[in-house]
C-alpha cells in the first residue's frame, strides 16, 4: 500500500475533493514569484547601496498588493461569473500575511536586529504603529483562517474577517506615509481599493453589477485616483497641485487614476463578455435547449 500522502503537501496545489489544481498551483507559485526576486536580487547585489532597506520597501509594497488582491476575488468572482477564484482566496491572504511578517523582520534587519530600538521607533513613528497594528490584525485574520476556526467560531468569524477592509485602509496609510515623496505607487492601490469597495456598494444597492454600471464606477473611481494624487501632493508636498493635476488629464503620461480606469473598463468588458451567450461569443446563435 503506497504511503499516505500530507495534507499540508497537497493543500497549496489540490481542491478541497484532493484533485490537482491548475489555479491553485499557478496562484502559489506566482505569490511566490516576489520572494524569490527580493532574494535574487540580494544575492547578487541588485538591492543598490542599501539592500535591507531596499528589500524592506519591496516586501511591504508586496504585502499591501497582495491584500487588495484577495479582497479582489470575490468581487471578481461574482461579476465574472468565476466561482473557482474562491479556491485562492485564503491563500492570497495568508501569502500577504507572510509578506508583511517578512517586512517586519526586514525592517529589523535593518536595524541590526535591535529589538529594543525597533520597538522604540514602531511606538514613536506614526506611520511604523499604523503599519504595525495593521500586521497584528492580519495576523489574527490569518490564525483564524483554518477551518476548524471557522467551525469554531461561527457567525463572529465572519465579523472578525470583515476587520480585512478596515486593516487595508491602515496598510494603505502606512504606504502612502512611509513613501514621503513618491506616492504613485499608493495612489494607484488605493485607487484599486477603491475600485472594489465601489463595486462591493453597487452590488449591494442595486440587482447586479451590469456592465454600464461597471463601466461608470471606473471612471468614477478613477476621477477620484486623481483626486487623491492631487490632493497628496498639494497638501503634503509642496508640489503645485496644478502641475499634478495637468499630469493627470494627460494619458500620455498613464498616472494611476488612468490605470485604475483601465482596469475598472476592462472588467466591466470581460463581464459583458461572460454575460453573452456562447453562441453570441462566436458570432452565431446559441443552440436552442
Amino acid at each position: 500500500m503506497p504511503a499516505a500522502r500530507s495534507p499540508v503537501l497537497l493543500a497549496p496545489f489540490h481542491d478541497r475533493a484532493g484533485r490537482f489544481s491548475a489555479l491553485k498551483t499557478a496562484t502559489f507559485v506566482l505569490c511566490l514569484l516576489p520572494a524569490a526576486w527580493i532574494a535574487w536580487q540580494a544575492a547578487t547585489g541588485g538591492l543598490g547601496p542599501r539592500p535591507w532597506n531596499a528589500a524592506v520597501h519591496q516586501s511591504g509594497t508586496w504585502a499591501v498588493r497582495l491584500l487588495v488582491a484577495s479582497l479582489a476575488i470575490s468581487p471578481a468572482r461574482r461579476i465574472l461569473d468565476a466561482p473557482r477564484l474562491i479556491l485562492v482566496r485564503r491563500m492570497v491572504g495568508l501569502f500577504a500575511l507572510a509578506y508583511a511578517l517578512g517586512h517586519l523582520v526586514l525592517y529589523a534587519g535593518d536595524e541590526n536586529f535591535v529589538l529594543a530600538k525597533v520597538a522604540t521607533e514602531i511606538v514613536l513613528r506614526v506611520y511604523l504603529a499604523i503599519g504595525f497594528v495593521a500586521l497584528l490584525g492580519l495576523l489574527a485574520l490569518g490564525v483564524t483562517s483554518t477551518d476548524a476556526a471557522i467551525r469554531r467560531m461561527g457567525s463572529a468569524w465572519q465579523r472578525l474577517h470583515r476587520l480585512a477592509y478596515p486593516i487595508a485602509v491602515l496598510a494603505l496609510v502606512h504606504h502612502f506615509l512611509q513613501a514621503k515623496v513618491d506616492v504613485g505607487p499608493a495612489v494607484l492601490l488605493t485607487g484599486l481599493f477603491l475600485l472594489l469597495m465601489a463595486y462591493r456598494v453597487a452590488q449591494a444597492r442595486g440587482p447586479g453589477l451590469g456592465p454600464a454600471v461597471l463601466a461608470g464606477v471606473a471612471i468614477a473611481v478613477g476621477v477620484l485616483t486623481a483626486a487623491i494624487e492631487v490632493g497628496w501632493y498639494g497638501l503634503f508636498t509642496g508640489v503645485p497641485a496644478g502641475r499634478v493635476l495637468a499630469a493627470n488629464l494627460d494619458p500620455a503620461l498613464m498616472r494611476p487614476a488612468w490605470w485604475v480606469a483601465a482596469v475598472g473598463l476592462a472588467v466591466a468588458a470581460a463581464g459583458l463578455v461572460r454575460r453573452r451567450p456562447a453562441g453570441d461569443r462566436r458570432g452565431c446563435p446559441a443552440p436552442a435547449r
